[in-house]
């Protein structure tokens, strides 16, 4: 009987052991394939000489009476680099690049649909990486007073499992710059502040709710609570009228832990 029992838990054992390898092979293969496709899009933006592309203005909606002419406002321009990428996914909607890491990703948005790109890749095939993807609320272009772009705290270091390397102010001080570029115009942002906080409605600070300021006093009570959590001072303080960049990633020290990477916004 104890040996029937032993080759049974064997068995048991064996194919536990089996079933984790594999979920663990077919986890670092799908990674890699992420990986290559981003890879690609990335050398196609940096070697794209794309002729420069007018995305299309929504027309006005008739009228009754004869409208007054309106002054001649010419239609954005999309950049040469990303012209190309937009024809392949109009979702797009800029691109974030923090140099000397693996963060090297388009950012995607699409205003009526809530976590669109959470488990999605560059094409809409599901994919447990997904994309970097703005708050559906925020307006890249006017731009919002704060922009926040969320991503996953991948395993193997993509997306955004790298941030966790902020945690260090050292860090912090070899990469403080971001690159992050709208479809028009390329930015430049230096965080200010890094912190970790949860998503619980009532435990957290609902960082990601703003998005534009009332007043001076809401955005210099927003920046006082930033830089309350932060894990140091930086000695960065944003002023009113700054535009603001949000990275936002979980975090599992805790329930629902959010760690979040803001920054400025200087050219």
């Amino acid at each position: 009987m104890r040996k029937w029992i032993f080759r049974v838990l064997i068995v048991i054992f064996g194919g536990i052991l089996i079933f984790s390898a594999g979920q663990l092979i077919n986890y670092y293969v799908h990674s890699r394939q992420q990986q290559q496709q981003f890879d690609e899009l990335a050398q196609l933006v940096q070697s794209s000489t794309t002729v420069p592309v007018t995305r299309p203005v929504p027309e006005d909606p008739p009228q009754e009476t004869e409208p007054t002419e309106p002054a001649e406002t010419a239609p954005p321009v999309i950049l040469p680099e990303y012209a190309e990428l937009y024809g392949m996914n109009n979702h797009v909607a800029g691109w974030l690049q923090i140099e000397d890491t693996r963060i090297n990703y388009p950012v995607m948005q699409v205003p009526d649909a809530v976590d669109y790109y959470l488990q999605r890749d560059f094409y809409g095939n599901y994919s447990a990486h997904g994309c970097l993807y703005a708050r559906e609320q925020c307006d890249l272009n006017r731009p919002s007073d704060n922009i926040t772009v969320y991503g996953h705290a991948m395993k193997d270091g993509s997306m955004f499992g790298g941030l966790s390397s902020y945690r260090s102010e050292s860090y912090w001080k070899e990469h403080r710059y971001i690159r992050f570029d709208t479809l028009y115009e390329h930015h430049t942002y230096e965080i200010f502040a890094v912190f970790v906080t949860t998503a619980h409605k009532v435990k957290g600070f609902a960082y990601h709710l703003f998005v534009d300021a009332q007043d001076q006093a809401d955005f210099d009570s927003f920046i006082a609570q930033c830089k309350e959590l932060a894990l140091y001072d930086t000695g960065l303080t944003p002023e009113y009228g700054d535009k603001l960049l949000t990275l936002s990633t979980c975090e599992y020290t805790q329930s629902d832990g959010r760690l979040v990477v803001m920054a400025k916004q200087i050219r």
